[in-house]
């Protein structure tokens, strides 16, 4: 059900905190509706949580199959585990907890149970990045930098409820293991306003734009559009890239885009170590191309604790702090608080 986000107060954000601008049309829970649709066309489809069904939306498919709903506990290698057992015999399991269980504390049990073995289990991690505001405990700021280099992992980070819908039934069909960067409750709906479909593996330029690329993953791709029409009004003609799938990376579509005299901008929600900055940069230094890119992550550190929306601004993730940075790289503007550090020069 798509619905509009009211204006509240700012409070210290909770677990469940949505990252929904004011007045922003959402859908509640697309994961959890989208995998109890498939589950009613595949019944080897089953759902797996570590105690955390209700904040992974994971209870829409409990509440609609709880035959086919394993309750794991406070146990997330168990999880991985009992899950990859059920790979083994036919079953398609979906795992969710948060993403900073899944990939720090049962990293072990991804990779030499599920992933060295190359078996469907889809691990669905919430909260990834800044989209909880307590603290480094529940902040998965590394997530993407810990999996990428898990060998034969496909890595997806959707955008809003539209690709979350979409990315579910492709997830099933893929045949290895897979990582969902899972967005949750009431989720903004975005891209129902674009020619868009979700395609695993491949990249969609929602805009074209002659002065700026903006090259974006995850909810930062809803950030990036915002900031492509703000800067509009300001003559700066801005084309977005979507990367919805971080690995596979669509390299084709990135060096389509990025060898360019146009500023090339990356927009992250993951610290700017190990993500989609470095992996776009890889992919152009690999091709032997020189485009310098302009980061937007998060600052290689702990983060701080509070309301989102303040700490989306402070970490420069907010529409505001993109536009700022954007117009202070074309030498409009002033840039945001925090620009990543070069990393130092080694002998």
């Amino acid at each position: 059900m798509t619905s509009t986000t009211p204006e509240k107060r700012l409070t210290t954000s909770a677990m469940i905190a949505s990252f929904a601008d004011p007045g922003q049309r959402t859908t509640s829970a697309p994961f959890g509706h989208a995998l109890n649709r498939l589950a009613e066309q595949r019944p080897e489809v089953v759902g797996l949580s570590a105690d955390l069904a209700k904040y992974t939306d994971m209870h829409v498919f409990r509440d609609a199959h709880p035959d086919r709903f394993f309750q794991m506990g406070m146990a997330e290698q168990s999880l991985l585990g009992t899950a990859a057992g059920m790979a083994e015999v036919g079953l398609v399991p979906f795992a969710s907890t948060y993403s900073v269980f899944a990939t720090r504390r049962a990293y072990d049990f991804l990779c030499l149970d599920i992933a060295e073995p190359g078996l469907n289990v889809n691990v669905v991690g919430a909260l990834p990045g800044l989209t909880t505001g307590y603290g480094p405990s529940h902040q998965a700021t590394e997530d993407l930098a810990i999996l990428r280099g898990c060998p034969g992992l496909t890595v997806v980070d959707p955008c809003d409820s539209v690709d979350i819908e979409q990315a579910v039934p492709a997830l099933a069909d893929h045949p290895g293991p897979t990582y969902l960067r899972l967005l949750r409750g009431a989720v903004p709906t975005v891209l129902d306003e674009y020619d868009y479909r979700f395609e695993l593996g491949k990249a969609a330029e929602l805009r074209t734009g002659r002065d700026v690329v903006l090259i974006s993953t995850g909810l930062m791709t809803m950030r990036a559009l915002q900031a492509a029409a703000r800067l509009e009004a300001d003559h700066v003609d801005v084309a977005v890239l979507h990367v919805p799938t971080i690995k596979p990376l669509d390299t084709e579509a990135v060096l389509r885009a990025a060898r360019t005299d146009r500023l090339v901008v990356t927009l992250e929600n993951h610290t700017v170590v190990g993500g989609l900055a470095e992996a776009v940069a890889s992919t152009l230094a690999f091709a032997g191309a020189t485009t310098r890119v302009v980061p937007i992550a998060l600052p290689d550190e702990f983060l701080a604790a509070g309301a989102l929306p303040t700490l989306h601004d402070r970490y420069g993730l907010s529409t505001d702090a993109v536009v700022a940075r954007v117009r202070g790289e074309l030498g409009g503007g002033t840039a945001p608080r925090w620009v990543p550090e070069p990393a130092p020069a080694t002998a």
